[in-house]
């Protein structure tokens, strides 16, 4: 049996073996069977698309792993859109977007949080109080008790990081 074929039939009773309580502990999380069906394949697919299928005693707790991260990025990504829905709420509507361009802006507010999520707190933070905020970077260094120097290079990482975060598929 080839290396291919025998991850395949790993993950086929991986599958098998563990569908039906993940579906469950799903549905009881999200409360709708639906959503639980979707989050239940997206966990298989990530376990696909890593290569790494976990041997039998780890396989719940690794499943239920993926399925947590997924249900995070899912009110993450909920959260931003009714942040983006009540935003153009305010506009008029003859400058209201398509529906591709909004999931467009909406896939790239969720790269830019996830961007942020990642930052380390006192760039995090730079970076919200220039653009945000409106300050300066001298006064970003006064309140957060360090050089302009230091605001410079933070504001250089995120904007890097924001940079990569807009240009990525």
């Amino acid at each position: 049996m080839s290396g291919a074929d025998f991850a395949q039939q790993q993950l086929h009773s991986l599958y098998q073996d563990h569908h039906g309580w993940l579906y469950g502990w799903l549905r009881r999380r999200l409360g709708c069977s639906h959503r639980a069906a979707d989050l239940a394949q997206d966990t298989y697919l990530r376990v696909l698309t890593s290569g790494r299928v976990p041997d039998q005693a780890q396989a719940r707790p690794h499943l239920m792993q993926i399925a947590k991260g997924l249900v995070v990025d899912r009110h993450r990504r909920q959260r931003i859109e009714q942040a983006y829905l009540e935003a153009l709420s305010h506009q008029p509507m003859a400058v209201a977007p398509s529906p591709e361009e909004s999931s467009l802006v909406l896939d790239t507010l969720v790269r830019i949080d996830r961007m942020l999520a990642s930052l380390k707190p006192r760039v995090r933070e730079t970076f919200l109080l220039s653009r945000f905020d409106g300050l300066t970077y001298s006064a970003i260094a006064e309140r957060l008790g360090m050089s302009v120097a230091t605001v410079r290079k933070d504001m250089l990482v995120a904007m890097q990081a924001c940079l990569a975060a807009t240009e990525a598929p």
